[in-house]
């Protein structure tokens, strides 16, 4: 059977089975719609949690980036995976032992403050409708190849099928399915990554074989020849300060993701949620510690496939001609002699690939299996959907729960408290939609934004709220405001208004270090210029700090 066949019936075959865990799964609480009862299991709360992590910039755009910028794409290695053990070790036993729903519920209560909340609402917004864009885009590149549609086509369908396990089922739904949906794409990353380790080293195990066989000296001495500087060399692409300022970012980011954060309310307490978290780390160390590994295959096959080789040879290849259609890969030939040439002067390259299509690409180029290659299609999905599922909750949650509940009608009933959920996930698929077939960069550049406004807003702000009783509600909604609005305009001004990076070069990925730093003097110079938190807030600080005792804080209003 064909690529496309194959993919058809694979990711029809998983389409079908979200649909049906979104169908048995589906509630009618609001306990059950936001914290799916706070009953998962820490084992499924992991896989869910590596799942809703591991977006599609994990999947689809990370390894890309590493195959293009060498040593420098660690970042996001370093960044991604240092900032879950931040969050899992630092804040989430905290926020479960708190005991509500959402990031802005704590924001909200912590700092006795309507306002705060509101802040803190509009914050998640940002950083969820910025990162589902990515994710969005995502599953557009998969339709485009692989059911040879056109990418807006492509993100209209994905659309569909996550609104339909999100509306029906709630975070009860979106959790099984993200479980369902870890086992596929852990399985579609590792198969091919294990696959063309063994055809290039002679190692099935892609850790190994990386590390031990001479892959990457070859590598270097490949790239050395086309004019880039070695693969492994670092600050090649970037300055050491912005490796830094992303790489915090990055890290302090993922601690402030709100559809991170809010999985570790779905588990029954505080215990689970630190073997919750202990089993997500595992889980998703299965794919970070292969995709350098990945990245690196993929560049030095990528290299021997195309550079130097008659175009019109090249032009034959049946992955070459499909990718080419969706205009994330071309070839010119320049100087008109018959060949294409990969060189480091991009005004003379005469292949241009989009880091977004390397992992995809990867199996076809291997000539591996068509049904390997339709594999990790569905992984690729599955990594996008999933992601793009709980950051619709959040939005719906941000909206339904934290404003229409908790501000407007404080006496909604549970079925009306669900139906403006409900209406609020429409809502931010339709949003998530426009920005997928309208994207403003790379899929793991565009999550970076939404990292980078996470750690400007959210991080400074949890932190102070569990380590810090004097941090009172005048110093949280200054910080917020002030770390959320540099961030934002440094973003937009950078990547759309034309300006250069002011700030000693940083990048716009990198600029939301700065940002937290901004948010921490502010919140803290405030506070202290302010009254302190009434003492039954300082007695609920102390309260969460404590090793013992297990109910939830009550609501402080």
């Amino acid at each position: 059977m064909s690529v496309e066949i194959w993919t058809i019936f694979i990711v029809g075959l998983t389409f079908a089975l979200y649909i049906y865990i979104g169908w048995r799964s589906r509630v009618r609480d609001s306990a059950g719609f936001y914290v799916a009862g706070q009953g998962v299991p820490a084992i499924a709360n992991g896989a869910a949690t590596a799942a809703d992590w591991m977006s599609a910039a994990s999947f689809i755009s990370m390894a890309g980036l590493i195959s293009v910028l060498g040593y420098d794409g660690s970042i996001y290695l370093m960044g991604w995976t240092g900032g879950y053990v931040l969050l899992a070790l630092l804040l989430a036993p905290y926020l479960r032992k708190f005991g509500k729903y959402t990031v802005p519920d704590f924001v909200g209560d912590r700092y006795y403050s309507n306002t705060a909340r509101l802040v803190a609402v509009v914050a998640a917004l940002f950083v969820s409708l910025t990162y589902v864009a990515g994710q969005m885009r995502g599953v557009g590149i998969v339709f485009s190849r692989f059911l040879q549609v056109d990418i807006s086509t492509g993100v209209i369908i994905g659309m569909v099928i996550v609104a339909f396990f999100s509306v029906l089922g709630g975070m009860k739904g979106i959790t099984w399915t993200q479980v369902a949906q870890y086992c596929i794409l852990i399985t579609a990353f590792l198969i091919p990554a294990g696959a063309i380790a063994f055809l290039l080293t002679g190692n099935p195990i892609p850790q190994l074989a990386f590390t031990f066989s001479d892959i990457v000296p070859k590598l270097n001495q490949l790239q050395v020849d086309l004019g880039f500087k070695e693969y492994t060399q670092p600050f090649a692409n970037k300055s050491m300060l912005d490796v830094l300022f992303i790489t915090i970012a990055l890290m302090v980011g993922t601690a402030g993701l709100p559809h991170v954060i809010v999985r570790f309310y779905t588990v029954p307490d505080v215990r689970s949620a630190r073997y919750s978290a202990g089993w997500a780390l595992l889980f998703i160390a299965l794919l970070y510690t292969s995709a350098p590994a990945l990245a690196t295959f993929a560049r030095y096959n990528l290299i021997n496939t195309l550079h130097d080789r008659p175009i019109e040879q090249v032009r034959q290849l049946d992955w070459v001609n499909k990718w080419e259609k969706t205009k994330l890969l071309t070839l010119d030939d320049k100087n008109n002699d018959g060949r294409v040439e990969l060189t480091a002067d991009k005004a003379t390259s005469e292949i241009t690939i989009d880091p977004d299509i390397i992992v995809l690409s990867t199996p076809e180029v291997a000539k591996l299996a068509p049904w390997v290659i339709a594999l990790v299609a569905a992984g690729g999905l599955a990594a996008a959907l999933s992601t793009a599922s709980g950051l619709l909750l959040v939005i719906s949650s941000a909206i339904a729960h934290d404003v229409y509940y908790r501000i407007l009608r404080p006496d909604a009933s549970e079925s009306q408290q669900v139906f403006v959920g409900r209406v609020m996930v429409g809502f931010g698929v339709a949003l998530a939609g426009y920005f997928g077939i309208n994207p403003p960069g790379f899929v793991a550049q565009v999550v970076a934004f939404a990292f980078g406004l996470a750690a400007s807003s959210f991080f400074p702000i949890i932190v102070l709220g569990i380590f810090d009783k004097r941090t009172n509600r005048e110093g949280a909604i200054a910080g917020m405001i002030t770390g959320l609005v540099f961030t934002l305009f440094y973003i937009i001004g950078v990547k759309f208004g034309g300006m250069q990076p002011w700030f000693f070069g940083v990048s716009a990925e990198g600029i939301g270090t700065l940002g937290m730093i901004i948010n921490f003097i502010v919140t803290l110079v405030v506070s202290r210029l302010t009254p302190p938190p009434p003492p039954e807030i300082q007695e609920m600080v102390e309260y969460l700090r404590a090793p013992d005792g297990e109910r939830p804080v009550e609501a402080v209003h």
